[in-house]
């Protein structure tokens, strides 16, 4: 980016970041491509919103600062572990089930093999560009697991990845010598005989990823925050899914970001949506101290079903209970086709 045009940026950024990041300040967002609601003659200041979190590739200078001259925080969601789009190019990325095949799409959601570095590689350089470009108030890391389908009742939790480069990597790690040589028979040996081994290998796999875009974050701008975006599962659901098929562990990952934004999707998961609230309990009583900021994101997407503007204001006041000291919304596009969700948080975020 040419450095001369840092200076309105960064004028625009000090001038609004000074009055409006204070931790009392509860945190009122929109997640998506929220240059869609100004487009649309809305304004962030008059609906009670003060950040923004924009998808990275949405994100662009004219929003910036539009956003910014409305007292917005800006945060970006950086596509972590979305491989679709590179695989199919770079078919060495591509995750491999216990079978020894490419493995398929898990519905709308493609993965990628978290240990190719020529992806990590991808990925860091592409963040690096970002932060170039923008000074953000944080960057929040999205499509952190391997590869599965959560956001749905009947999730699609295939076993990966088995690539000659994880298994050796796996053997290493843990000074092993697999007694077989092709990928299925492999696969079998380790879930047979180093499955629990196997599973917290996958977790370390998942917090180096995250260890390593918060280095490049501070590196780069030392006061943003390193969000996460995550499943918002208990562990014991779906089998243990959450740590065995995603790798997530939330007390690891807590110890990692400044902020965890569990995703509490309630109609995707099929919950009622008081079990927002519930998660959030729960959440309260297993994080360690320091602790990160929790700041939730909840659905107003008309997907299954429809959310109406009373299940969505429930699911705003649920999503903000403690520990939470902000809240986001699932997406700007579910606003703008019912004006009425649009009001519930608009008056929300007013009170």
């Amino acid at each position: 980016m040419n450095k001369f045009l840092w200076l309105p940026l960064l004028l625009i950024h000090c001038a609004v970041y000074s009055q409006v990041s204070n931790e009392d300040v509860f945190v009122k967002g929109i997640y998506g491509n929220p240059e869609r609601v100004l487009k649309a003659g809305y304004a962030f200041d008059k609906l009670g919103v003060n950040a923004v979190f924009v998808r990275r590739a949405s994100l662009n200078q004219e929003f910036y600062q539009q956003a910014k001259a409305q007292g917005c925080r800006i945060f970006v969601e950086f596509p972590t572990l979305n491989g679709k789009g590179y695989i199919e190019a770079h078919p060495k990325a591509w995750p491999i089930n216990e079978k020894g095949e490419q493995a398929a799409p898990a519905d709308w959601f493609m993965g990628v093999c978290p240990t190719d570095p020529d992806f990590q590689a991808y990925r860091a350089e592409l963040l690096r560009e970002t932060l170039d470009s923008y000074l953000v108030d944080g960057v929040f890391l999205d499509y952190l697991h391997w590869h599965a389908q959560f956001e749905t009742d009947q999730p699609i939790l295939p076993e990966t990845c088995f690539c000659d480069r994880c298994t050796g990597q796996f053997e290493k790690a843990h000074n092993l010598q697999i007694p077989v040589e092709d990928i299925a028979n492999r696969a079998q040996w380790i879930l047979a005989n180093q499955e629990t081994a196997w599973r917290n290998w996958r977790n370390g796999i998942l917090n180096g990823w995250v260890t390593e875009m918060g280095k490049i974050l501070k590196e780069n701008q030392p006061d943003a925050l390193l969000g996460a975006f995550y499943c918002a599962w208990f562990p014991e659901d779906h089998g243990a899914a959450l740590f065995n098929t995603l790798g997530i562990d939330v007390t690891s990952l807590a110890k990692r970001v400044d902020v965890l934004a569990p995703m509490l999707f309630h109609r995707m998961y099929g919950r009622p949506v008081s079990w927002a609230g519930d998660y959030l309990e729960w959440l309260d009583k297993i994080m360690d101290s320091p602790r990160p900021l929790v700041w939730p994101i909840v659905q107003a997407h008309n997907k299954p079903g429809v959310v109406t503007p009373k299940e969505f204001e429930k699911a705003l006041r649920e999503g903000s209970r403690a520990p939470a000291s902000g809240i986001m919304m699932f997406s700007e596009q579910s606003l703008l086709e019912n004006p009425a969700k649009l009001k519930v948080m608009q008056e929300f975020y007013n009170e």
